[in-house]
C-alpha cells in the first residue's frame, strides 16, 4: 500500500468519511450514518471503527457547552454484528461537569424485517485533553521492534485473506516479524501480536483515530494458532493524551483463554513514545 500526501485535509479522508454522523434537525441527539463496508473485516464492520463513530456523535453532544469533546474513557458492547449501510445513533447526556462530562449512545439498523437492531451501546467520559495536567509519571515502556520498513506489511496477506478483510486496505499495517509466524504456520503461543500503524491516506493520528487504533491489529488469537472470527463482546479504551503526528506503535496481547472466550490488553504509544491509550477487550475464541 502506497501512503498519499499526508496533507490531506481531514474531511477528505477515509477515515472522518467512515465515522461521519449528521444530527438529524427533526430528533435532537439523534444522529445518522452509513457504515462503508470498505472497513469491514469478515462479515461485520470493524469493531473499532464503530466505536468511532460512536464517539464522534457523543463528542459532538457532549461538546456543545463545556468543550468536552475528547473521549477519556469509553465503553462498547457489542450487541449484533453491524453491516454496510445505513445506521441511527441516539444519544443522551447522563452528566454535564466542569472537568468531566458523561454521555450514552446506542447505534442501530434495520433488520431483515425493517425493525430497528440495536449493533452497539456506548458509555463515555469526555474531556479537553488539552487542559489535562502536564505532569506525567509512568513505568510502562514502548516494545521494542524494528522500524516499520524492516517490518512485515500486511498488503502481503495471502490474497484470500485479504478478500475477507476491506479493513486493510485502508490502513498501512507493519507487523513485527517477531509476531508473524503464525502466517507461515509456526504460531509462538504467545497470544503477542505487535505493529506499526498508519491511515494509508495519510491522515495523522488523533484521539477518535485511537479508538480505531486499539482494534486494528490481527487477533491474538491467531498467535495462538487459532483461525476464524474472533467477535469483539466488549472493548473499553482509555485516552491518555493526543497522540504526536506519524506512526503508532501497537502492542496486542492475552494471558488467560478460557471457557470460550480472551481478553485482549492493547497499548497504544505515538511517535515520540508516549503511551496515548489503553484498551482492554473480551471476545469470542474460533470455534474450533
Amino acid at each position: 500500500m502506497t501512503v498519499a500526501d499526508t496533507t490531506a485535509r481531514p474531511l477528505d479522508t477515509e477515515f472522518d468519511r467512515g465515522t461521519a454522523v449528521t444530527e438529524d434537525p427533526a430528533e435532537p441527539g439523534v444522529h445518522h450514518a452509513e457504515l462503508d463496508g470498505g472497513w469491514r473485516i469478515g462479515g461485520g464492520i470493524n469493531g473499532g471503527l464503530l466505536l468511532a463513530t460512536a464517539a464522534r456523535a457523543l463528542s459532538r453532544e457532549l461538546g456543545t457547552a463545556a468543550g468536552h469533546t475528547d473521549p477519556y474513557a469509553i465503553s462498547g458492547y457489542y450487541l449484533s454484528a453491524s453491516r454496510p449501510g445505513p445506521a441511527t445513533l441516539r444519544t443522551e447526556v447522563v452528566r454535564r461537569g466542569r472537568t468531566l462530562s458523561t454521555g450514552q449512545v446506542s447505534l442501530s439498523q434495520p433488520g431483515p424485517d425493517g425493525i430497528e437492531v440495536e449493533r452497539l451501546r456506548v458509555l463515555g467520559s469526555y474531556g479537553d485533553l488539552d487542559a489535562q495536567h502536564a505532569d506525567v509519571r509512568t513505568s510502562a515502556t514502548p516494545p521494542e521492534l524494528p522500524p516499520p520498513d524492516r517490518c512485515i506489511s500486511t498488503d502481503q496477506a495471502p490474497p484470500e485473506f485479504l478478500a475477507q478483510a476491506d479493513l486493510l486496505h485502508r490502513l498501512d499495517l507493519r507487523l513485527d516479524p517477531a509476531c508473524v509466524g503464525w502466517a507461515l504456520g509456526a504460531p509462538s503461543g504467545n497470544g503477542v501480536i505487535r505493529g506499526w500503524l498508519r491511515l494509508a491516506d495519510g491522515r495523522e493520528p488523533d484521539p477518535l483515530m485511537l479508538l480505531l487504533a486499539a482494534d486494528a491489529l490481527p487477533p491474538v488469537t491467531f498467535d495462538l494458532g487459532l483461525f476464524g472470527w474472533t467477535p469483539t463482546l466488549e472493548l473499553t479504551v482509555h485516552v491518555r493524551a493526543k497522540p504526536a503526528p506519524g506512526w503508532l506503535l501497537l502492542s496486542h496481547a492475552t494471558r488467560n483463554l478460557a471457557g470460550g472466550y480472551l481478553e485482549e490488553d492493547a497499548e497504544v504509544w505515538d511517535s515520540t513514545g508516549r503511551l496515548v491509550a489503553q484498551s482492554r477487550q473480551l471476545a469470542a475464541a474460533p470455534r474450533p
